[in-house]
């Protein structure tokens, strides 16, 4: 019996440390090869770390909300056998490099390797020998570049039986049973879609379905009927939402009457980037009201086209394709600034690609998350690309992947009734576009004062790379496309 240290894993973000969320074991526990450990907070995303071997759980060396660095000791494991490969555990007919491989994955992607990326990094065993660990990346999507070559993870057994496999092994990946954890489902009584056999979050989340039909609903009691004081808002206005509430993480004093909220994590990039934004990148923000009427009838018709089938059709989705267009038209839209390009100059660097970035509130904060090379999908794909990243960002199922590369992105701020705002900068980005409220309101049309459907746009940019021209033709004309939307077809 000996002890073996494991010490907090470079994650491959270029991150220093990382935030103890919450311990999935406790000191005493028996654990065993991949079992998940603990979850902590970078400033990417929450990562679940699992066990790189078999032993007994002896201490822990970051209590939940401590900030841990990054090559620090963060628990202690009794095992038998101090020879014990990292890879211990894994099916004897997959090899251990196929384990490490991350899974490729798109935006809004699901299949049976959701969740399912892992990053090798190593540990230091003593005598100088380094073991590979398996980080994975708790329920989120592992993402490589889009021209990678495709790799499979190997599946991890879970302990337990299931229905048709060899040996009664239960063929799940860490992130999977966690989830059934979570959700109280029994991987042991599910078949599993995907290769051999293996169980996926589609078939975690198909038999709490199949578990939800089968328990008939309560009849609620009957309530008494109070009289409503309430004013009846306008059809055309979103139903107000209770947001900003207090985070469950705060903690509240009584010497100072507050709620504490800890600026860790997710939260503390938001902030200094945001810091970082308003102070290295001179922001100018130009207004533009537009009639969409043409566009949201056009927006009925895609809908009910046969390729729509299941997807949710939204304005953004207009919105998102007028922009990759003006893009192409106007590529320094699409650029970054770089302060120290080399020999102490500066230069504006234009990508070849644009990765379109969608702001969305999620569960811990804003974030933005991107579609890699937007401009190369058609309608269809990028409704679906669009659709599965809003829903990966509010599930807070993202990858620190889907978080960087951004060039240039959209903000909807109508979605709460807002008529527009002044958006600021996701550094390093030099443009991001604020979609309004979209609403009946006179217009001048055909000479004709009527009522028509209007939505206004904001588009902040960064001075130092452009000017008052280009961010007005860009802004014209995304809302020409916009009010024509046979435009975007001449344009494309």
């Amino acid at each position: 019996m000996s002890q073996r240290q494991f010490r907090l894993p470079d994650l491959g973000e270029g991150l220093t440390d990382a935030d103890v969320v919450r311990w999935l074991v406790q000191v005493g526990d028996s654990v065993t090869v991949n079992q998940p450990l603990v979850e902590v907070e970078t400033a990417k995303a929450v990562v679940e770390i699992p066990s790189p071997f078999a032993g007994v759980l002896v201490e822990i060396h970051g209590e939940a909300g401590s900030t841990v660095a990054v090559g620090t000791p963060l628990l202690t494991i009794r095992t038998a056998d101090a020879g014990q490969p990292a890879n211990a555990g894994q099916p004897a007919d997959e090899p251990a490099a196929a384990a490490l491989a991350p899974p490729a994955a798109t935006p809004g992607s699901d299949g049976g390797t959701a969740g399912g990326g892992r990053l090798p990094v190593s540990r230091d065993a003593g005598a100088g020998e380094r073991v590979p660990v398996l980080v994975g990346y708790g329920p989120r999507q592992g993402q490589q570049r889009r021209r990678s070559p495709r790799r499979q993870a190997a599946p991890v057994p879970a302990h337990g039986s299931g229905p048709g496999r060899p040996g009664g092994a239960v063929l799940a990946k860490p992130p999977v049973r966690k989830l059934a954890r979570d959700l109280g489902v029994d991987l042991a009584g599910i078949a599993g879609t995907g290769p051999d056999g293996t169980i996926s979050r589609d078939d975690v989340q198909a038999a709490v379905r199949t578990t939800a039909r089968a328990v008939p609903a309560p009849v609620p009691a009957a309530q008494p009927i109070a009289p409503s004081a309430t004013v009846a808002l306008d059809a055309t206005l979103p139903a107000p939402r209770r947001i900003g509430a207090v985070p469950a993480d705060s903690a509240f004093s009584t010497t100072t009457g507050a709620w504490h909220v800890p600026v860790t994590g997710l939260r503390r990039s938001m902030a200094q980037a945001m810091v970082a934004s308003v102070t290295a990148a001179p922001h100018v923000t130009e207004f533009l009201s537009v009639d969409v009427s043409a566009t949201m009838a056009t927006r009925e018709r895609v809908a009910a086209l046969p390729e729509f089938a299941g997807i949710k059709v939204t304005p953004l989705l207009f919105v998102a394709k007028a922009l990759l267009v003006a893009a192409h038209r106007h590529p320094m839209i699409n650029s970054r600034w770089v302060e120290d390009a080399g020999a102490g100059r500066a230069e504006i660097q234009v990508p070849d690609l644009v990765n379109l970035g969608i702001a969305v509130a999620g569960p811990r904060g804003l974030v933005v998350p991107n579609i890699p090379d937007a401009g190369r999908l058609d309608l269809v794909g990028l409704a679906r690309a669009l659709a599965g990243l809003t829903e990966s960002a509010r599930a807070d199922r993202l990858d620190p992947a889907n978080l960087r590369g951004g060039t240039i992105t959209i903000t909807n701020v109508g979605v709460l009734g807002v008529d527009v705002g002044t958006p600021i900068l996701n550094p390093p980005e030099a443009a991001i576009l604020a979609l309004g409220s979209i609403r009946p309101m006179p217009w001048v049309h055909d000479g004709q004062l009527t009522v028509r459907t209007v939505v206004q746009l904001a588009l902040s940019f960064d001075h130092r790379i452009v000017d008052g021209e280009l961010g007005a033709a860009v802004l014209a004309d995304v809302g020409a496309m916009l009010t024509d939307p046979t435009l975007a077809l001449a344009w494309s």
